[in-house]
């Protein structure tokens, strides 16, 4: 049974039709395309914003849109690692992994977060299957190779990360088998190398790997910034990726955005249409990136 209508010129109703009307042209635009979210952050941690994801995502798909879902966890593996009284190393952000800590790394990310996202999207309506890389072929990585220069000597030295992994190959046929069956992919950022190890692979560099080998219209990355600022602290909404080396060349970019916006780089370089980085923190944040003209991050395209 339908509730009593509202007086029709209320100006909240007025609102909430115009907002409809406002999102019509994205939505005919968007229609039967994919977007790749990597979610990971402050946003995880709190139940509220775990619970908007939730609904937009769920929203998504309900409008046409296909949505993949790639997650984080770098966190909550390093709570696992303190309880079990491993200690952890980085070098250039990235954890030095061990076999050890790649098992503790994949029962953390394919596992307890993997499966809390599953529930979160069906508590909002959706259907979500939960994977990693390794199911389907979905990922195969290689080994991550990384240099460091002695602050003394200035010689440069390579620094064996262990099972840190980027992606290699990317096959999307298990994507697209979930996706054409109405439910939701939500995949852990673990896969399988040629030499059958596991490797922990970055979840912004897997779900990079992700968009461009599906095309998709959006790559989007939500952080825990508004997105990339200027040097007076004002958003930056629109970016070409030469406009990114430039910023990072004057030091405007610096810090944990730079792999951010190389992973955004390389992804509209190999086949996704563009990349947005985007505040997580902010309640249903991607919906008004998507259908609003006036967005709410950072847009990055060819």
């Amino acid at each position: 049974m339908r509730a009593a209508m509202t007086d029709a010129h209320d100006p909240a109703m007025l609102a909430k039709a115009e907002t409809l009307v406002e999102a019509l042209p994205y939505l005919q635009r968007y229609a039967g395309r994919t977007f790749v979210v990597k979610y990971g952050g402050h946003a995880m941690g709190d139940p509220d914003l775990a619970h908007d994801f939730a609904e937009d995502v769920v929203l998504l798909k309900a409008v046409g849109i296909n949505p993949v879902v790639v997650h984080g966890g770098g966190p909550q593996i390093g709570n696992m690692l303190k309880k079990l009284g491993v200690e952890s190393r980085f070098v250039d952000g990235l954890r030095v992994t061990d076999k050890a800590t790649a098992e503790v790394a994949e029962m953390v990310l394919s596992g307890a977060i993997n499966k809390e996202i599953v529930r979160w999207i069906a508590g909002a309506g959706g259907k979500a299957l939960g994977i990693s890389g390794k199911d389907g072929g979905l990922v195969t990585a290689k080994k991550v190779e990384r240099t460091t220069r002695d602050p003394d000597s200035q010689i440069e030295q390579v620094v064996d990360l262990g099972f840190v992994g980027e992606p290699d190959r990317v096959d999307t046929s298990v994507i697209k088998t979930i996706s054409d069956a109405g439910m939701i992919p939500v995949i852990a950022p673990i896969a399988v190398g040629a030499d059958g190890e596991t490797y922990n692979i970055n979840a912004d560099t897997m779900a990079g790997a992700i968009a461009a080998a599906l095309g998709a219209a959006r790559l989007f990355l939500l952080t825990d910034v508004t997105g990339v600022l200027d040097k007076d602290k004002n958003l930056l909404t629109d970016l070409r990726p030469a406009d990114i080396a430039r910023l990072q060349q004057d030091g405007t970019i610096s810090g944990g955005m730079i792999p951010k916006l190389e992973t955004c780089v390389h992804a509209v370089e190999a086949g996704c249409e563009a990349a947005v980085v985007l505040d997580g923190r902010v309640p249903h944040a991607m919906l008004l990136e998507i259908f609003t003209s006036r967005g709410a991050g950072t847009l990055i395209r060819v």
